[in-house]
């Protein structure tokens, strides 16, 4: 398997940072997160961004009996990614992959691995096993994104059994919790992640 690196960044949207369901330290996090992008953005092979994409309907919704106030929801400002780290990426002569998640109404998607479509990708790409003629493969995965308790570690929860632990890095400088990141730092040490 060669050294390549992809960079996952769960969630960085108006939503989470300033809208219907704000994060704590969320814009100062990706804040710091677009200049490691500006920064360090060619020692990856490729940059993968996530997003919910609810339709108006969603059942996560609490008026609909979920337990979130309305956000991301399908072409709405909300659901847009942070400026300054979209500008950031853009700029980068790495290439971004932008996935989307959660866009049934029926269903709730907290990892980017739960949507079918999106699973396929990352098992060709990331799985041990799978044939490396038909994929690109990545050596290495970097995690990070909004919210480190919620998608970020539902999205590592899935990862895991993918990748295994000596080929995912949380970058929690970069993944503000809604908890403080007690949740994500506990996952991280039972599951002997490297952080950085």
């Amino acid at each position: 398997m060669s050294d390549r690196k992809m960079l996952i960044v769960v969630d960085p949207q108006i939503d989470f940072i300033s809208g219907s369901l704000p994060v704590p330290g969320a814009a100062e996090a990706m804040d710091r997160l677009a200049a490691y992008v500006q920064q360090h953005s060619a020692e990856y092979a490729l940059m993968v961004v996530t997003s919910d994409w609810h339709p108006y309907d969603h059942c996560s919704f609490a008026p609909n009996g979920g337990p979130w106030p309305v956000h991301c929801v399908q072409n709405s400002e909300g659901a847009a990614t942070y400026w300054p780290l979209l500008e950031a990426l853009y700029k980068s002569e790495t290439p971004t992959l932008f996935l989307q998640k959660g866009d049934l109404q029926h269903r709730e998607e907290y990892s980017i691995v739960q949507n079918s479509a999106a699973r396929e990708f990352f098992e060709c790409t990331l799985a041990d096993d799978a044939d490396a003629d038909d994929c690109t493969r990545y050596a290495m995965v970097d995690v990070c994104g909004i919210a480190g308790d919620v998608c970020v570690l539902n999205t590592l929860r899935d990862l895991l059994p993918l990748v295994g632990a000596q080929r995912l890095c949380v970058l929690t400088q970069f993944a503000p919790s809604l908890d403080g990141g007690k949740s994500l730092n506990q996952f991280i040490e039972e599951n002997h992640l490297a952080t950085k």
